[in-house]
């Protein structure tokens, strides 16, 4: 019972409910080892009760807690939970952002939002301070329902691509459907910086930065200096530009894979000879304004970048006192390599100039929202953030998923986990600093598995995902930061909810305005007789679509083709038959449900393009805030991008858009392509989104 109050205080649990009814106990070694990872003593029984009191005692005598938060309109008389035990007769001081000071006695719902500093002292002399939180009540959403398109970016080139999608593609692709779609936002995934080796874990969400981009994305040609080079240094840039097109032609005609690692070869080299052109004065100017900005942050990210080149991507081999970003050896090495460390700040600098750009040209282009970015739940360990920001992550620990009905060997990410205490010492600065660089050029951010704003599955390592436990943080200070800085943005927020959901967390997260994730074969009456959920009883808080890119596509959904896909890799856990006619069953179910709400012509036999008109003509009959268009379902992709469970067995992240034929299309012949307008012309004529018809007699099945 010590230990289980010992870690209970630290928000480790030391049992878990893989579903209703069940209580499964975390092994006692994994608890130590966790809060061993959190600087907590649990080795013996001494410890635990030496740690315990330590604890106790801490919690009793502190007067503030690290962080406080406040939800504007939510205070509207007396102190914030937090201060409620504050001995009487002690007084506050509240010194805002801007460098004022708050009017006493405190006026908690007038405060303005920001990131402020509290301090009290208590009558006996004892002081505390803590970072004071003021949010908005709720994230900024869409004025109105409004819909757009899906899309990995490397997996759609166009005929300027240099062997994968860029983000002059990008610019192209919101530009075009904001005009000619009437498309309201376009979701690419996470366009964070990537750990290099060989080869390059293409994973876009195992990154080695998620505050800074990847310049692997940037578009050559249209960095300005690229225009200013001349003799031998063009001729060197147009043979690049050469090779970059023989990569782009072995992808979109010849059945290559995406190979991230040959685009950065030729890139890297081009944008050291257009490196090479001096700034003029404006440019100059705007580049001194961001590295001003960036700070240190920019500077360590860099530093990391032009020692990975020296030594490698793996720390382990690095020299001992350049694995710690504070280091003498480090200052030293920063010097040495400067002009390394200055290239790789330049970089980051273009990709955020080229991010801006796909951005405005977004909004110019009419669309309601914009572009969404993608945040991925973690960093690699080898990786940049990882490396100058060690103190805020559980190093030593992965994040996973535990034992469920469909993995019952759990799930290990590879990725540290932040640990909760130091973001709150820290008044979340590392999580609102990355917050605030995503969402600079983001009508709105997506958030993989948000459900970790809530808690986390720690797997410790050299152990299996069954012997893990969830760690708690602290999801009101981490919803507030969230709030507050996708208000500044002018932002709105999608929380990645699918799987197993803790109760409470969909409640809390709808709260606060951050709107979910609904995909449409999960949509059904759970608690009821497991029908297809009809349009009007989605929730209105949401993201609807058929698919994501961990799931078949639709067409390969409807015509049961990511069966026998998984047969062939020897990942199902049931012999074929069952799984095919399970997924046959499903599949005739909501065609027929379809076929009721009078989306789809009962008379006719299987028409797949029809099929995915009428999945997608559902979807915005439902009062979803927002519909995707996951975009290889707009011409008949049948491949998935990822499939969850392999490594090598399937290219994932490699694969470029195709055709139902499964022949490479560019983002050219995507835009001619009638299938796609005719689907999004659908989209259009659905009705007024929002406003769902009321369901036939009989449309589910009665």
């Amino acid at each position: 019972m010590t230990l289980a109050r010992l870690a209970a205080l630290h928000g480790v649990a030391t049992s878990y409910s893989p579903s209703p009814g069940t209580t499964v106990p975390v092994p006692e070694a994994t608890v130590v080892t966790v809060l061993g990872a959190l600087d907590v003593d649990a080795t013996t029984p001494a410890a635990v009760r030496a740690s315990l009191a330590a604890a106790e005692e801490a919690a009793a005598t502190r007067l503030l807690p690290p962080t406080v938060v406040v939800w504007q309109g939510d205070e509207p008389s007396g102190r914030p939970r937090p201060l409620a035990a504050l001995p009487p007769g002690s007084t506050l001081r509240i010194t805002l952002e801007d460098g004022g000071t708050a009017a006493s006695p405190v006026a908690w719902a007038d405060l303005p939002a920001g990131i402020h500093a509290l301090e009290a002292r208590a009558p006996d002399g004892r002081t505390g301070r803590a970072a004071l939180v003021v949010a908005p009540p709720r994230v900024p959403r869409p004025a109105a329902p409004c819909h757009g398109v899906l899309v990995q970016l490397y997996s759609l080139l166009s005929s300027r691509s240099w062997g994968m999608g860029d983000l002059g593609d990008l610019r192209e692709l919101a530009d075009w459907a904001g005009r000619s779609l009437g498309s309201g936002f376009v979701q690419v995934n996470p366009l964070h910086a990537a750990v290099p080796g060989t080869p390059t874990d293409p994973s876009p969400y195992r990154p080695s930065s998620r505050r800074f981009p990847d310049p692997v994305h940037l578009r050559v040609e249209d960095v300005p200096e690229y225009a200013y080079v001349t003799g031998a240094a063009r001729a060197e840039l147009d043979a690049l530009a050469g090779r970059a097109g023989e990569l782009r032609d072995g992808v979109l005609r010849k059945g290559e894979l995406i190979d991230r690692d040959a685009v950065w070869v030729l890139k890297r080299r081009a944008l050291e000879i257009v490196a090479e052109v001096p700034l003029g004065p404006g440019r100059q100017a705007a580049f001194d304004a961001f590295r001003s900005a960036q700070g240190q942050a920019l500077e360590d990210h860099a530093t990391w970048c032009a020692l990975v080149e020296r030594y490698g991507a793996d720390r382990a081999q690095w020299p001992r006192g350049l694995r710690d970003a504070r280091s003498a050896a480090t200052a030293r090495a920063r010097e040495e390599l400067a002009d390394r460390v200055a290239f790789h700040r330049r970089l980051v600098w273009l990709t955020d100039g080229q991010l801006a750009a796909a951005s405005r040209a977004a909004r110019e282009a009419g669309m309601a929202v914009g572009v969404v970015h993608d945040l991925a739940v973690g960093v690699h360990p080898d990786g940049a953030d990882a490396w100058a920001l060690g103190d805020a992550y559980a190093l030593g620990m992965s994040v996973g998923a535990p034992p469920d009905a469909f993995n019952a060997r759990g799930q290990d990410w590879g990725l540290p986990p932040w640990r909760p205490d130091a973001l709150a010492a820290s008044g979340y600065a590392p999580y609102r600093e990355l917050l605030r660089s995503l969402l600079r050029h983001a009508g709105a951010l997506r958030i993989d598995h948000v459900m970790g704003l809530f808690r986390l599955w720690w797997v410790p390592a050299g152990l299996p995902p069954t012997e893990g436990t969830y760690v708690r943080y602290d999801a009101d200070a981490m919803l507030a930061v969230l709030a507050l800085e996708a208000h500044r943005a002018g932002a709105a927020v999608i929380g990645e909810d699918l799987g197993t959901v803790e109760p409470g967390v969909r409640e809390a997260l709808e709260r606060r305005g951050v709107l979910g994730t609904s995909v449409l074969w999960f949509e059904r009456d759970w608690e009821g007789d497991r029908r297809p959920l009809p349009p009007e009883a989605w929730r209105e808080g949401c993201v609807a679509t058929a698919t994501t890119h961990d799931l078949p596509s639709t067409a390969a959904r409807l015509s049961g083709e990511h069966v026998d896909l998984r047969h062939r890799l020897g990942l199902l856990t049931r012999p074929l038959a069952e799984e095919r006619a399970e997924d046959a069953r499903d599949v005739a179910e909501w065609l027929a449900y379809l076929r009721g709400l009078g989306l789809l012509d009962a008379d006719a036999g299987r028409d797949e393009e029809a099929e995915v008109r009428a999945v997608y003509r559902f979807l915005r009959r439902t009062p979803a805030r927002m519909t995707g268009v996951w975009l290889p379902d707009a011409v008949g992709d049948r491949r998935p991008q990822n499939l969850p469970g392999t490594w090598d067995q399937y290219p994932n992240w490699r694969l470029p858009l195709a055709g139902a034929d499964g022949r490479p299309l560019t983002l050219e012949e995507l835009a001619a392509s009638p299938r796609l307008r005719a689907l999004m012309a659908e989209l259009d004529a659905a009705g007024a989104p929002g406003r769902p018809p009321t369901a036939p007699p009989g449309a589910r099945g009665d």
